[in-house]
């Protein structure tokens, strides 16, 4: 595959590097052991610094919290944890002032249980219209005892809940595709759909660039919500198999062109960014279709192991989907969601998506291996046309964290299946700022919400200020190289290397990533960026950017 490139536009997102913001794992401000957003306020010039385009939040909305925040029971406010409004107009506008857009996160497949219409829905009738906003069915059996179908939730167990009626009664089923707390809301209803134009213009009024959607292959289930057998856990998001009645419904993409023509009437070229599970990568090009989403995330890209030839096949294939419908392709490694991308790529067993790792997991990796493999991949990524997404603490070189005690973790996966898959807390650790100070300079007080390892402070990005050996030193110079040789818009074209070695020409640089166990020729030129020391060859596990001589 030669000659594909992200198009010539000036729009932003096409080439843009976006930096997600997990804010209670950000920085904290008050001192309860929880980010906020003035904590991120106070660390955005950081962020300017190392030459990223754009910031998008994680959910900062009042919530219960089952699911760090993504059981919103108020899509237009602040969470007092988090902060207030004023403090949310205050972060977006120094962002501005830097130069920096900001993405916010939006959740409509579903709301929190403790939301004023999910309570409502609970103090209503059978068929009136408080529970017409929700997916409510009858039981089946005698008695209604069993759920309506077999759904699982994302999350482990069951994917439906019965009420227990005002009366004291069992009564009717709700589904929820995660916890419990997150009740589905029927997007076939009308008021549905209007209440999610309101909440997104509520945030475009107040300046935001753009959301990113949660769950995007979500949303719209097939009418009669038929059984349905997943053969295996590939991953918990979705995407466990296509075809599921409850993902990747064609009627998704009549709410995407309705919230396409919300953001369209908008100055400055906002967006909607997809968290689609969707394969294979030609049929998540359907999001982005030019009266659709403008993005969404590559996680094919994201899943593929430490192999030469698939992540060649995967590059090629992200090119020609997302090309056939206009859309620059995006390239991500790590998110909230997954297992650090440093430590997955170097884990020697299975990893399914959403089980996590922990110290009894199989295959862990050895530290030198993840390092080595998180830098290189970066790097190639990086190199790549079109628009990256990076996730805080990334840039530190940040590990999955594995010895998080049981009495601490909070992932609702981890509590729903007993225990059986550790979930998601390894990645969202608070991350470390300044070495010897408490809580890694994440807190005041030192708190954390989860719990910092011992060894934290050896990534803090104080000890890697300078360093030109550092991880933050080679993402600075990867984004500024990146931006001066504008290899975000450039063509892509193969230029030779094995299986596991891969050489790319991309604009007037040379990517060369070595996938192999042994080292391999260094192409002619300058080099301008390096995941590692270089002695004339290119090592195992390593990627470089050359000019030509």
């Amino acid at each position: 595959m030669a000659g594909m490139a992200a198009s010539t536009t000036t729009e932003w997102w096409r080439t843009a590097v976006i930096y997600q913001i997990y804010p209670r794992s950000f920085a904290d401000a008050s001192g309860d052991g929880i980010g906020d957003l003035a904590g991120v306020t106070a660390r955005l010039d950081s962020l300017a610094a190392l030459g990223v385009d754009a910031i998008w939040l994680s959910p900062f909305y009042r919530s219960p919290q089952k699911d760090a925040g993504y059981d919103v029971a108020d899509f237009t406010d602040v969470d007092p944890l988090f902060g207030t409004l004023e403090d949310f107009d205050a972060m977006a506008s120094k962002a501005h002032e830097l130069g920096l857009r900001v993405i916010v996160d939006i959740v409509p497949n579903h709301t929190s249980d403790a939301h004023a219409w999910f309570q409502a829905a609970r103090a209503s009738a059978p068929g009136s219209v408080e529970r017409a906003r929700y997916i409510f069915r009858d039981g089946r059996g005698p008695n209604g005892e069993q759920p309506p179908n077999n759904w699982e939730s994302v999350f482990g167990g069951s994917a439906w809940t019965r009420l227990t009626e005002p009366d004291g009664t069992p009564g009717q089923w709700y589904l929820h595709l995660f916890d419990s707390s997150q009740p589905d809301v029927d997007w076939t209803n009308e008021e549905v759909r209007a209440e999610f134009d309101r909440v997104l213009r509520f945030w475009l009024d107040r300046g935001v660039d753009g959301f990113r959607v949660d769950v995007a292959h979500g949303l719209a289930k097939h009418p009669d919500l038929p059984d349905f057998v997943i053969d295996e856990l590939i991953d918990s998001m979705g995407a466990a198999q296509m075809g599921h009645p409850a993902w990747a419904q064609d009627g998704v993409h009549d709410i995407w062109r309705r919230w396409r023509a919300v953001v369209d009437d908008y100055d400055g070229d906002r967006i909607l960014t997809a968290e689609a599970w969707v394969e294979p990568l030609s049929r998540m090009a359907a999001w982005v279709r030019p009266d659709e989403m403008h993005q969404a995330f590559n996680f094919p890209y994201l899943m593929t192991p430490w192999d030469g030839t698939a992540v060649k096949e995967v590059i090629d294939d992200s090119l020609e989907a997302f090309s056939s419908v206009g859309a620059p392709a995006t390239w991500v490694l790590s998110n909230h969601d997954v297992v650090r991308h440093p430590s997955r790529l170097a884990l020697t067993a299975p990893n399914p998506q959403g089980v996590g790792i922990g110290p009894d997991s199989p295959g862990l990796p050895r530290p030198e291996v993840a390092r080595a493999r998180g830098r290189a991949a970066t790097l190639l990524m990086l190199g790549l046309p079109g628009s990256a997404y990076l996730f805080q603490g990334e840039e530190l070189g940040l590990p999955e964290v594995l010895d998080i005690p049981a009495d601490r973790r909070q992932d609702p996966t981890f509590h729903r299946t007993a225990g059986e898959r550790y979930g998601r807390d390894g990645c969202r650790v608070p991350i470390p700022w300044e070495a010897d100070a408490p809580a890694c300079g994440f807190s005041p007080t030192g708190e954390a919400w989860l719990p910092q390892p011992s060894w934290w402070g050896e990534f803090a990005r104080d000890r890697q200020e300078g360093d030109p050996g550092s991880s933050l030193e080679m993402y600075r110079a990867a984004l500024a190289a990146r931006r001066e040789h504008g290899l975000a818009a450039a063509p892509l074209t193969w230029v030779s290397g094995t299986d596991d070695v891969l050489v790319a020409r991309i604009g007037d640089v040379t990517v060369a990533c070595n996938m192999s166990t042994e080292a391999a020729a260094l192409p002619a030129g300058r080099v301008i960026v390096s995941s590692e020391a270089l002695d004339g060859t290119l090592p195992p596990n390593a990627t470089a950017w050359i000019l030509d001589a």
